[in-house]
């Protein structure tokens, strides 16, 4: 849902593109020419009214949103990581630019019973090569390293994008 000042903000245009892109994409080769015919606009209305409200924060990020287990990547694991809190930025700049890590990103660590202050979603074919990725960004991290864990997943969550109040599900 968005904050009602931002909801205020939208006209027409943009609450019908968001509207018609709650559930994603359409998955043709022109999607924003879909989305325009569809809201009774033009694909470059389209994109910069999107790019606009990305600009505004009304839209985080526009991306692809694979599902891992239909690609056969069934091991995913959340690693998470100690590392000392003035080496976050460039610990989490190595470790999300590794190829088999989908997002990593900085989060508070909660002692003592939780002192992990960066985590990265590691993707893996099954649980045994999520962990030998693991150990490789342990290599990587050297002595940032002060301990780790591996969070497997136990059952798909279903990811949504912007919603409007009373809109299309």
């Amino acid at each position: 849902m968005i904050a009602s000042d931002t909801n205020a903000s939208l006209d027409d245009l943009d609450r019908a593109i968001i509207q018609a892109t709650q559930a994603g994409l359409p998955l043709t080769e022109k999607p924003y020419e879909a989305i325009a015919e569809q809201v009774g606009g033009t694909p470059a209305q389209v994109m910069a009214r999107m790019q606009r409200m990305q600009d505004r924060g009304i839209i985080r990020r526009i991306g692809a949103v694979p599902n891992h287990y239909v690609l056969g990547f069934r091991g995913n694991g959340m690693s998470v990581w100690d590392v000392p809190d003035e080496r976050i930025q460039v610990c989490g700049e190595m470790v999300g630019a590794l190829e088999f890590v989908s997002h990593a990103y900085h989060r508070p660590r909660h002692p003592p019973l939780w002192n992990y202050n960066l985590f990265a979603m590691v993707h893996g074919r099954d649980r045994d090569e999520v962990m030998l990725k693991v150990e490789k960004i342990a290599k990587l991290l050297g002595e940032n390293d002060r301990g780790h864990e591996v969070l497997f997943s136990t059952r798909i969550l279903k990811k949504t994008g912007l919603r409007l109040p009373g809109g299309n599900s």
